[in-house]
């Protein structure tokens, strides 16, 4: 599952918007500026087709860049989704440029947005403010109007699992609150997460959320949470899988997985119920910044790496061994040059 991160607005302006979640905000993740009660729930089942595509899945969403008087850019426009087959297509119900509290438009920055990893659902705010998941082939479900406290559309970062069946809303900015953890099929809140931890993401099989906290001795604890918040098990990890993000949580929920890159790349993994790391795999990786980290299978993680050439970002996606460290290219794509910032689908 994908993309947490940094704070919402600043991420919006550098390469890894929504990647973890809360003061550093897997589903999606955002990136890459290149140029309780829930209520009732709505489902508007009007279909979400791609042409003649039936198995055709989301790679990214997108939202353009235009020049602003005076100098610089802002996001414009409708979020477009860029399939796998090519097709482009936009979300004509989606909040492309965010909203703040009071509903008045911040004219800049674009509203939150989250691919699934298996590219089958985006979940973004509709044009009348509600938090909304919809699927390839199917419908959308509209959450509650009061699922989410107010919040700027900025300030609210969307991670989904990666079969998309699970949602975190994470909200920050200088009034956090707790990030709240939904099922995309039924809109019910499942639980929360305080709003002081970071939320990294779910486990391989979204069973799990995947945290940080600040811990003793300026060292950070990771934290696996059932989906109701409760806690599971928390280890200090060693400085190899700390100081080496993101990390991603397998299925298992508790075998972590962290890709230390340069000339010297290895993938590491580390067990927290044992408390020590179970696996170092030299591995040789394509030119790129790691950009998401997902399991994506039993002994497979999914790594996205950008790079940047000629004014574009280019995203190579490989899928590694976590037994063999064997290392196979699974998709390459340029993001569309005009793109202000851009989401990509997880594991």
């Amino acid at each position: 599952m994908r993309a947490k991160i940094l704070v919402v607005l600043a991420a919006a302006l550098a390469l890894s918007w929504p990647a973890t979640a809360h003061a550093e905000p897997h589903g999606s993740h955002t990136g890459s500026h290149t140029g309780s009660h829930t209520g009732s729930h709505t489902a508007s089942h009007t279909g979400f087709h791609s042409g003649s595509h039936s198995d055709d899945t989301i790679r990214y969403a997108s939202i353009k860049s235009c020049p602003v008087k005076g100098g610089g850019t802002r996001a414009c426009g409708d979020w477009r989704l860029v399939m796998h087959s090519g097709e482009r297509t936009t979300l004509p119900d989606a909040q492309g440029v965010a909203r703040e509290a009071d509903g008045s438009s911040n004219g800049y920055v674009p509203a939150a947005i989250a691919i699934s990893g298996n590219g089958r659902r985006v979940a973004y705010f509709t044009k009348k403010g509600r938090l909304a998941v919809r699927t390839l082939g199917g419908g959308v479900r509209q959450f509650a109007r009061d699922a989410l406290p107010k919040a700027a559309q900025y300030e609210v970062t969307l991670l989904l699992s990666d079969d998309g069946a699970r949602l975190a809303a994470v909200i920050g900015g200088e009034r956090p609150a707790d990030t709240r953890v939904f099922d995309t099929e039924t809109g019910d809140l499942l639980g929360t997460v305080p709003d002081e931890v970071s939320v990294l993401g779910f486990s391989g099989d979204g069973d799990e959320v995947f945290t940080s906290v600040p811990a003793d001795e300026s060292v950070t604890d990771l934290v696996v949470r059932g989906l109701t918040g409760e806690e599971l098990r928390r280890a200090t990890p060693p400085q190899v899988i700390e100081a080496n993000v993101p990390q991603a949580l397998a299925a298992d929920g508790r075998t972590v997985a962290s890709l230390v890159t340069g000339s010297r790349a290895e993938l590491v993994t580390y067990d927290m119920d044992g408390d020590q790391v179970t696996g170092r795999k030299r591995v040789k990786l394509p030119a790129g910044d790691l950009h998401m980290l997902d399991w994506t299978g039993e002994t497979q993680v999914t790594a996205h790496l950008a790079g940047h050439s000629s004014g574009a970002t280019r995203m190579t996606i490989v899928q590694i061994d976590t037994v063999t460290g064997q290392v196979r290219v699974r998709d390459r794509y340029t993001v569309l040059r005009d793109s202000y910032v851009f989401a990509a689908c997880g594991g």
